[in-house]
């Protein structure tokens, strides 16, 4: 398989991750891809018309896209403990930190384009919306971590833990952890799993 990736994309950090813990890693050729806001990428294109990383081509030349249906592909390639559950509440609970962790990511990334745009063309309404809905969706993790601690690793644990890692990596100014102890102190073992260790981003 080929997976189109960069080293910077936290959604590409997810499939990689998940690459490590499943043990597939290995069966996987990454291409650094280049793609951007205000570009295209014709050849990503032509086996994604989104032009957004990740990508997973298949053996067989079919495309995946985007990384919660890469991941849960990659879960029934393996026959070790599944990331995503079968079914019942268990799946909805992984489920729906996926999509926490996934949206602090959005956020992040259209926060962080916002706020490098020159002078006097960033719109100062969409960094305090950005900058709230962070803080309010850091807050509901701070809440449910907990939750998350007692429940088996898997794709929700994935998503929330590269969520406070990007935190680190694009605000590193920022200092989130000190009224969200529960999330800082679960983030720290999840940031010393060897599947992250790995998969660390590279700078600019």
């Amino acid at each position: 398989m080929k997976l189109h990736w960069s080293p910077r994309s936290p959604f590409v950090r997810k499939v990689t991750v998940t690459l490590h813990e499943t043990g597939l890693i290995d069966r996987v050729d990454c291409v650094d891809t280049h793609v951007g806001m205000k570009e295209t990428n014709r050849e990503l294109m032509r086996e994604n018309p989104l032009s957004k990383l990740p990508t997973l081509i298949l053996d067989d030349g079919n495309a995946l896209f985007d990384s919660p249906v890469i991941c849960e592909y990659l879960d029934t390639l393996h026959d070790g403990t599944k990331l995503f559950p079968a079914g019942g509440p268990e799946r909805f609970a992984a489920l729906r930190w996926q999509a926490l962790g996934d949206g602090l990511l959005d956020l992040l990334v259209l926060w962080r384009n916002e706020a490098i745009r020159p002078p006097g063309t960033f719109s100062p309404p969409h960094l305090a919306a950005f900058e709230a809905k962070v803080e309010a969706t850091l807050n509901r993790i701070e809440s449910e971590t907990s939750a998350l601690a007692g429940a088996p690793f898997g794709i929700g644990h994935i998503a929330i833990g590269i969520g406070g890692s990007y935190l680190d990596f694009r605000y590193a100014d920022r200092d989130w952890r000190t009224s969200r102890p529960a999330f800082a102190e679960w983030h720290a073992g999840f940031a010393a799993r060897p599947s992250v260790r790995a998969t660390e981003p590279v700078a600019d």
